[in-house]
């Protein structure tokens, strides 16, 4: 793991990134012991920010397994969320829905031409999947791809305008529009898991 966080904020990044995890797959991503990880564990569990629970898999003892609390997502970047949930609250109220939509919609036009400046479209798409994950990491929504069996699953681990994308879902419309738009027509695009649903990631699978 590329990183010089501290082992116990590295547990944070990988209970966000990968989901929730036993002690044993903690102490492996970290490469320490478990009671190395428990450690970890415990010391964040006492912060309020991680979470445990008892899961049972056919016969054994159960399982511990650790996720992050509301409080541990703080943790991570929401880029102006109640600044920006405000404004949009004020704008509704005063010029209307459609003035929103209207502003969503320049929003939407401007990222897709800066997106189109980095992603060369006559490129491969797994090379144009690549480059949007690199794109959108960097603007925190911590993503990466996989190979699918019908394609590709684009994930995205955070959301940094979560807050701003609950009160205007306009937001994750857009975002919907923009990967259909630079992933080509003859591609499908389809969100299968949503943050804003309460879901640990959003998800998208990417069909040729």
């Amino acid at each position: 793991m590329k990183t010089t966080l501290p082992d116990n904020e590295k547990a944070l990044w990988i209970l966000k990134k990968k989901g929730p995890k036993s002690v044993a797959e903690i102490a492996g991503e970290l490469d320490v012991t478990t009671e190395g990880a428990r450690f970890h564990l415990l010391k964040l569990e006492k912060e309020g920010l991680v979470q445990s629970r008892s899961v049972s898999k056919g016969r054994g003892r159960p399982k511990q397994i650790w996720s992050l609390t509301d409080k541990g997502n703080t943790r991570f970047p929401d880029t102006h969320a109640n600044l920006t949930a405000n404004l949009l609250g004020l704008m509704q109220e005063t010029l209307g829905e459609q003035a929103v939509d209207k502003v969503i919609s320049r929003h939407e036009e401007k990222m897709l031409a800066r997106y189109r400046q980095e992603i060369d479209m006559n490129a491969a798409l797994e090379d144009r999947i690549s480059k949007l994950a690199d794109i959108r990491t960097r603007e925190g929504y911590m993503a990466e791809y996989e190979k699918a069996d019908e394609g590709f699953l684009f994930i995205e681990n955070h959301c940094p305008i979560c807050v701003a994308a609950t009160a205007c879902q306009g937001f994750c419309r857009a975002e919907l529009n923009i990967f259909r738009a630079i992933l080509g027509d003859d591609v499908e695009v389809e969100r299968t898991e949503h943050i804003v649903k309460g879901q640990r990631r959003c998800a998208y699978c990417i069909k040729h």
